[in-house]
C-alpha cells in the first residue's frame, strides 16, 4: 500500500509538482501529523523513492505550521534509510521554537516505525532583518538561454506527468584532468503553472523537490565514472546490479547517431553521455571505473530570497564538487533566476564508493 488514504482524483487545478507533493493533515490523531497523498517516485535503478519528494513533503509539512509572515530560509537533513515507494510516509512536525524573529521545527519522516528521513528547519520573520543590511551575491555565469521547446536537449523525469523538466548544458572545463574544477549545469522548473492558491509556499517546496535532481551525481560525472551494470544473456537484474543496460542492447546503442540515442525512450542523460564518451566499448567492456554504490547522506538548502521566485520559471543550476575521498563526495549547488538572482544555495554529501577490481570482471 502506496498511501494511508487512497488517493482522491489529481486536481486539475494544480500544477503536476502541486499534485505530486500533496500531503494529508491526520488532524484526528494529531495536527502535527501529515502523510503522502498520493505514492512516490522509485527512480529506476536507485535504492529508494526520489529523496527529493521527502526533502520537499517535509518542508511542506512544517510551512503549514508556521503563520504566513514566517519564511523557511534553511534546512538541513539527513537521508536515514531508503524510502520504499510501497509503504505509507509519517511525518511528524515538531515545534522546536517559537521566537519573535525565527521559529524552529524539525520533521521526522517514518515507515514502519523507524526513522528514514530527518531534518531540521529555520523560519525567519519577514522584514527582521530591518531595514538596512549587508547585501551582496554571487553573479550567474554567462551561460545559452533554455530551449522553449523539444529541440532542445531536454530530459525529464519519466513518465507523461512528470513534475518537473530540465534542460542540460555542457559540463564546464569536462575535459580538465582535475575534476574540483569542472561545473555541471542545468535549466530546470516545474511543468505548468503551480496555482496561486499554493502561495510562495508551493514554489519553495517545488525548489527543495527539484534540488534533489543529479546532486551527488556530480561526483560520477566530473570523474566520467560508469554507472551502469551490463546483464549479460541469462543474468538477472539482481545480480548485474542496480541500473541495468542489457549487452545486445548496448551494442545497437553505439551504433546510433547522437540524434537517435538522444531521443531513445529508455536512455537518460547520462547513458547517452557515457556512450558518446567512449567510456564502453563495442564489445560492452567498461572502459572507465565503474560506481558500486551512490546514495545520498545529506543534503541542506539555504534560501536567500523565498519569496521572490517562481519553480515554474526556468531556474539555472551550477554544480562542483570541492572534494571526495574515502568513499564519498562533497557537492555545492548554486540556483538563479533566469535574470541571475542567486535564489538558494545546496550543499550534499553522499556515499560514492567504486566497484572493487575483483568485481568489475565481467
Amino acid at each position: 500500500m502506496a498511501t494511508l488514504i487512497r488517493p482522491p482524483p489529481e486536481n486539475t487545478s494544480l500544477s503536476a509538482i502541486e499534485n505530486t507533493l500533496e500531503l494529508t493533515r491526520l488532524s484526528d490523531i494529531d495536527t502535527n501529523l501529515f502523510t503522502n497523498t498520493r505514492p512516490l517516485w522509485h527512480p529506476p535503478g536507485a535504492r529508494g523513492v526520489y529523496g527529493g519528494s521527502v526533502i520537499a513533503q517535509c518542508l511542506s509539512a512544517a510551512q503549514k505550521t508556521v503563520p504566513r509572515t514566517f519564511t523557511i530560509h534553511s534546512m538541513h537533513c539527513y537521508f536515514v534509510l531508503a524510502g520504499n515507494a510501497e509503504i505509507p510516509v509519517i511525518y511528524h512536525v515538531e515545534h522546536v521554537r517559537e521566537g519573535k524573529s525565527f521559529a524552529t521545527r524539525t520533521v521526522q519522516a517514518r515507515q514502519r516505525g523507524k526513522a528514514i528521513f530527518t531534518t531540521t528547519m529555520s523560519f525567519a520573520r519577514e522584514g527582521s532583518g530591518g531595514k538596512e543590511t549587508v547585501e551582496h551575491a554571487c553573479e550567474m555565469p554567462d551561460v545559452p538561454p533554455p530551449c522553449e521547446d523539444d529541440a532542445g536537449n531536454i530530459f525529464r523525469q519519466r513518465g507523461t506527468h512528470a513534475p518537473f523538466e530540465s534542460q542540460r548544458i555542457e559540463i564546464l572545463n569536462n575535459d580538465s584532468p582535475h575534476p574540483h574544477t569542472k561545473r555541471t549545469r542545468q535549466w530546470i522548473r516545474a511543468r505548468g503553472k503551480i496555482s496561486p492558491n499554493g502561495g510562495h509556499e508551493a514554489h519553495l517546496s517545488a525548489l527543495a523537490y527539484m534540488s534533489d535532481s543529479y546532486f551527488i551525481g556530480t561526483v560520477a560525472r566530473v570523474h566520467k565514472l560508469w554507472r551502469f551494470s551490463l546483464k549479460r544473456p541469462g543474468q538477472d537484474k539482481e545480480s548485474a546490479g542496480n541500473t541495468v543496460v542489457d549487452e545486445d542492447v548496448l551494442k545497437k546503442l553505439m551504433n546510433m547517431d547522437a540524434e537517435t540515442l538522444r531521443r531513445h525512450p529508455d536512455m537518460d542523460e547520462h547513458v547517452i553521455e557515457q556512450l558518446k564518451n567512449g567510456m564502453v566499448s563495442t564489445e560492452g567492456k567498461i572502459q572507465r571505473p565503474e560506481v558500486g554504490m551512490m546514495v545520498s547522506l545529506d543534503h541542506t538548502i539555504y534560501f536567500h530570497t523565498p519569496r521572490d521566485f517562481r519553480a515554474d520559471e526556468w531556474l539555472f543550476t551550477e554544480m562542483d564538487t570541492p572534494w571526495a575521498g574515502d568513499g564519498r563526495g562533497l557537492v555545492q549547488q548554486r540556483i538563479f533566476t533566469r535574470d541571475g538572482r542567486l535564489v538558494a544555495t545546496c550543499i550534499q554529501e553522499g556515499v560514492v564508493r567504486l566497484k572493487q577490481t575483483s568485481d568489475s570482471k565481467l
